[in-house]
């Protein structure tokens, strides 16, 4: 998938894309105004992808905190990784075979990647700022966790369920993915879970939050059943998918009016290339 990545950063940035932005314009015709929101956006996704990579560096009491969590929760997940597996080979055959596959079809970076730039050229295309906005996030997310768990899984070459060679077995560190010892993390979970989490965004009805969170979760519950992931792997994606979406948003609001969070005042300066007819210039927004 890491190369289904950059394969569709280089399609997006050769697809000839038009639109507008308020903060970058040329003030010169429509396809110039559209390809510059184009090129701005998608320099936004990059730099999405850095900030949330780059987020441990700058981690205080708090954060390393809450990673205490995420590993104590992943480390209880373990205990029962035998037990879920047992009771997921059982309901299997029970299982409605639509929402199985609804799960591993959204999880799939191709179907994944369709969604997302669906959205983004339709913010685009209409000129809906927001919309535009939930596109880069989407991509940016997605993105970043795609690499992300491309990169875990060939470091820690955990087994898979089904090859019944145990949840502690490993053959880690090998650059070249190694299949059915790519158990750790999940990808499927990760994408699927960050569409629904960054989509949540846009509601503020906790009824309408919780259903997209479910819909969400299909993936994982999927991939436990056909025996590709651990629920300690589900668990473990699940909560790196929002680390990376809330750390990508944060990014996003020093870029775009409109936002999704209100900005604190102590966030960290924001350097930006402000462009205007016959003007080019650095802006410092803090």
């Amino acid at each position: 998938m890491m190369k289904r990545v950059f394969l569709f950063l280089l399609f997006f940035c050769s697809f000839n894309s038009f639109s507008q932005n308020q903060k970058v314009s040329f003030n010169l015709d429509t396809e110039k105004n559209l390809w510059q929101n184009f090129t701005y956006d998608l320099g936004n996704i990059a730099g999405g992808m850095g900030y949330a990579y780059s987020r441990p560096l700058y981690w205080q009491k708090k954060q390393f905190t809450n990673l205490g969590y995420v590993a104590a929760g992943t480390t209880t997940f373990y205990f029962i990784d035998d037990n879920v597996d047992r009771w997921a080979v059982n309901y299997r055959p029970k299982a409605p075979n639509w929402l199985v596959n609804y799960g591993n079809n959204i999880g799939d970076p191709n179907n994944n990647y369709r969604l997302t730039g669906a959205v983004y050229l339709a913010g685009l295309f209409t000129k809906n700022p927001k919309l535009r906005r939930t596109g880069v996030l989407l991509i940016s997310s997605a993105s970043a966790a795609g690499l992300l768990q491309q990169v875990s899984k060939r470091i820690i070459g955990r087994a898979r369920p089904r090859i019944e060679v145990g949840k502690a077995t490993f053959d880690p560190f090998h650059i070249d993915r190694v299949y059915n010892y790519d158990s750790f993390p999940s990808g499927h979970v990760m994408l699927g879970f960050t569409n629904a989490y960054v989509i949540a965004k846009q509601f503020k009805n906790p009824w309408i939050k919780a259903g997209l969170y479910t819909i969400g979760s299909i993936p994982g519950f999927s991939r436990i059943l056909d025996r590709f992931h651990w629920i300690s792997d589900v668990a473990f994606s699940t909560a790196i998918s929002i680390f990376i979406v809330e750390a990508i948003d944060r990014f996003l609001d020093t870029k775009y009016d409109d936002k999704y969070n209100e900005i604190k005042k102590d966030k960290k300066v924001a350097w930006n290339l402000q462009f205007a007819p016959g003007t080019l210039g650095v802006t410092m927004n803090f």
